[in-house]
């Protein structure tokens, strides 16, 4: 009984809409489809061009932090080969490859106190990080 109900409302529907009103219709539907899919293209290369000047500034970060130690390391690379004089009791100069001063120093002062012997005596060439 309900049955016949629809499918009589919806009979009456089908006998009213002309061929320019499904026309109208269809092209209404199609422009909120294409709409949507717009919004959806706008959002998404929003959201990538967001991620990509992120890593930008993050590998502007990292080229900066690398100059920088480029250029602490630099003027000790410069000393050494000034070949200034030796302080009393040094082995000589060493070498800093991507290395503080001072984690070289405690370096030195480590390997000195396991091998039971003074700094002074130890000669080191070069002090690298291994990554």
């Amino acid at each position: 009984m309900v049955d016949n109900i629809i499918l009589s409302a919806a009979a009456e529907g089908l006998k009213d809409i002309t061929i320019g009103d499904a026309a109208i219709t269809a092209v209404f539907g199609y422009a909120v489809v294409f709409a949507g899919l717009v919004c959806l293209m706008a959002v998404l290369y929003c959201t990538g061009a967001y991620f990509k000047s992120k890593n930008e500034k993050e590998e502007a970060a990292r080229k900066a932090a690398a100059s920088k130690a480029a250029e602490k390391a630099a003027p000790v690379q410069a000393e050494a080969k000034a070949e200034l004089p030796l302080a009393p009791g040094s082995a000589g100069h060493v070498k800093l490859f991507d290395v503080p001063d001072k984690e070289a120093a405690m370096i030195m002062a480590i390997v000195a106190d396991k091998m039971q012997k003074p700094l002074n005596e130890l000669h080191f060439i070069s002090i690298k990080e291994v990554k």
